[in-house]
C-alpha cells in the first residue's frame, strides 16, 4: 500500500515505528484540498490534446496561461487570473508558433513575460500587455533559434534574471541570455550535450547552481549549469524515472516513475550519491505519469497522477524514513496537467499553502484546487509562512554568466510587509535589470505609488486605501495587488 513509507534501504520495523510520533505532531497532518466553486473555475477552455507529459498550464498572481487545441500552428491562451466562469471561445490567443506549443512558463521576476516552446523548433518569449491579451499576439519579444528538433521543455533560472533553459528532441539542453539587443537570438550561451535521448523533465536546486534531468534513456543526471559538467548519473535497474525534482536544500532528489513490474513508483536519492536510491515506494498499478510538486517552505511533497483525480501528499524530512505519507485528495475529475500558483499569489488569510490549477480535458475546465491548513485563528499564521522566494532576481544575467550563484531574494507573505520596499524599488527604477521597462513593468504599482505620494497615505496601505482613484489601481499587499488574490466582489472594484 502507498501509506507504508517503508524505505527499501532499512528493513527493521523499528524505523517504521519511530515516525509515528513525528507524523502526529506535524502541523501539516490535517492539510486538506478544497476545489474551487463552479463560478471560480475557468470553463469552456479547449485544452490541448497533445500527448506530451507536460503541465500545459502556467500561473502567476496576475495571469493564467494554458495551451489550447487549435488547427494549424500552435497557440496558448492568457487569461486574467480572475477572469473565471465561462471563457469566450473566440478569446484572443498568443499565436505566433508554426507548430503545436508544448510548454509555457512565466518569468518568475516579471508577471507580464512568458516563454513558450513548440514543435516548430523555436522558443519564443512574449510580453503580455498590462491588462491582458485583447487581440491575437503574433510577434514575440524574443525568438530563440538553436534547436534542430521540436522543443519539449523550458525552465527559467530560479534566481538570475532573464536566463532561460530549453530542451528538445535533439537531446540538447540550451541556456539562453535574454538580456541582449537582438530580437532573434540564434546562439545560446551554452549547449549541454550529455543526454542520449529525449529529456523528460528538469529541476533546479534553490540557488540554481545545479539542475537535475530525467531522460528517456532511463538515467537521472545532475549537471552544473555554469560549466555544463555532469556531476552524477543514476542508472537504477529497478526504477525507471519519468520526472525528477531536486527537493530544495534537502540535498535529496525525488523521482517518479515505474518499477520493473510497471507499478507507479516514487524514489528518493541522496544528491551526492546517485548510485542507489535511499528509498523506493510503489504507489499503484495505474499507467499515467506521476507529476511531483515540492514546497520547500512546508517540506510538503504532492504527487498527482496524470489521468487520475487524486493527489497524494507527504511530508519530507532529512532523517529516515524521509517521506511521511499524510493523506490523499480524491476527486472524480481526472487531471491532464497542473499549473501551480507561486507562493506570493496564495490567500494567506485562509491558510492556503499551495494552489493547483487542474486541467480537466473531458470538461474543458480548469479547476483551482487550494491546499489548506485548518486553523481556528483569523490572524496571519507566521509558522506556516516562512520567508519565501519572491519576485525579485538575486542576480543579473551578466552576473550569473560570470559564474556567480546566489540564493533567492526572500519576501514575507505577511499582508502589507512588502509595501515600503516596493516603493524604494520603484524609485530605483524597477529592480536590477538594465532594461527596466521590461524587467518589472508594473504600471499599477508605479501609478499607485505616485497617487499615494500625492495623498500622503502610504500608511493606509493595510486597510486597502480609500480614495476612488486608489480603488481603480488596486492596493498593494505582499508586494502584489490585493485584488489578484481574491476576485473583486463588487462591480466598481473591477
Amino acid at each position: 500500500t502507498h501509506c507504508s513509507a517503508s524505505p527499501c534501504a532499512s528493513d527493521d520495523s523499528l524505523d517504521r515505528m519511530t515516525w509515528r510520533p513525528q507524523y502526529r505532531s506535524s502541523k501539516f497532518r490535517h492539510v486538506f484540498g478544497k476545489a474551487a466553486t463552479k463560478e471560480s473555475c475557468y470553463d469552456g477552455v479547449p485544452i490541448t490534446r497533445s500527448v506530451q507529459d507536460n503541465n500545459f498550464c502556467a500561473v502567476n498572481p496576475r495571469f493564467l496561461a494554458v495551451i489550447t487545441e487549435c488547427a494549424g500552428g500552435g497557440a496558448f491562451l492568457v487569461l486574467s487570473v480572475h477572469h473565471t466562469g465561462k471563457v469566450d471561445p473566440h478569446h484572443p490567443r498568443v499565436s505566433g508558433h508554426r507548430g503545436n506549443v508544448l510548454d509555457v512558463k512565466w518569468n518568475p521576476f516579471n508577471d507580464y513575460c512568458i516563454a513558450s516552446c513548440s514543435e516548430d523548433t523555436t522558443v519564443k518569449v512574449w510580453e503580455i500587455p498590462p491588462h491582458g491579451v485583447f487581440k491575437n499576439l503574433t510577434v514575440p519579444w524574443k525568438e530563440l533559434q538553436g534547436h534542430s528538433r521540436r522543443v519539449g521543455l523550458i525552465e527559467w533560472h530560479p534566481t538570475a534574471n532573464n536566463i532561460l533553459f530549453s530542451t528538445a528532441y535533439d537531446y540538447q539542453v540550451m541556456i539562453w541570455n535574454l538580456d541582449c539587443p537582438e530580437q532573434v537570438v540564434k546562439n545560446p550561451v551554452r549547449t549541454i550535450s550529455h543526454h542520449t535521448d529525449v529529456i523528460l523533465s528538469m529541476s533546479f536546486n534553490t540557488d540554481g547552481s545545479l539542475f537535475a534531468t530525467s531522460c528517456k534513456d532511463r538515467k537521472v543526471r545532475l549537471i552544473e549549469p555554469h560549466s555544463g559538467n555532469l556531476l552524477q548519473e543514476a542508472n537504477c535497474k529497478t526504477h525507471k524515472a519519468s520526472k525528477v525534482l531536486i527537493l530544495g536544500n534537502m540535498k535529496m532528489l525525488l523521482t517518479t516513475g515505474t518499477s520493473r513490474w510497471n507499478d507507479r513508483q516514487i524514489a528518493l536519492w541522496d544528491q551526492d550519491d546517485l548510485s542507489v536510491p535511499l528509498l523506493q515506494e510503489n504507489l499503484d498499478g495505474s499507467s499515467g505519469v506521476l507529476f511531483p510538486f515540492y514546497d520547500p517552505d512546508t517540506h510538503m511533497l504532492y504527487i498527482a497522477g496524470k489521468g487520475d483525480g487524486n493527489i497524494r501528499y507527504y511530508e519530507v524530512s532529512s532523517e529516515k524514513p524521509y517521506i511521511h505519507y499524510l493523506t490523499e485528495y480524491r476527486s472524480h475529475l481526472p487531471q491532464k496537467g497542473m499549473g501551480v500558483m507561486p507562493k506570493r499569489g496564495l490567500d494567506v488569510s485562509s491558510c492556503e499553502v499551495f494552489r493547483f490549477y487542474k486541467l480537466v480535458t473531458i470538461k474543458s475546465l480548469i479547476e483551482p484546487l487550494s491546499m489548506i491548513v485548518p486553523r481556528r485563528s483569523e490572524s496571519y499564521q507566521e509558522d506556516i509562512y516562512p520567508m519565501t522566494a519572491g519576485n525579485k532576481p538575486a542576480l543579473t544575467a551578466e552576473e550569473w554568466l560570470s559564474g556567480i550563484n546566489k540564493g533567492p531574494v526572500l519576501m514575507s507573505l505577511k499582508p502589507g510587509s512588502q509595501v515600503a520596499e516596493s516603493y524604494s524599488e520603484m524609485s530605483k527604477g524597477l529592480g536590477n535589470s538594465r532594461d527596466t521597462r521590461r524587467s518589472q513593468s508594473r504600471p499599477n504599482m508605479l501609478q499607485l505609488a505616485y497617487i499615494q505620494d500625492q495623498l500622503g497615505t502610504k500608511d493606509s496601505k493595510e486597510d486597502g486605501g480609500n480614495t476612488e482613484d486608489d480603488r481603480s489601481r488596486t492596493p498593494v499587499s505582499n508586494g502584489e495587488d490585493l485584488a489578484l488574490c481574491s476576485p473583486p466582489s463588487t462591480e466598481n472594484e473591477v
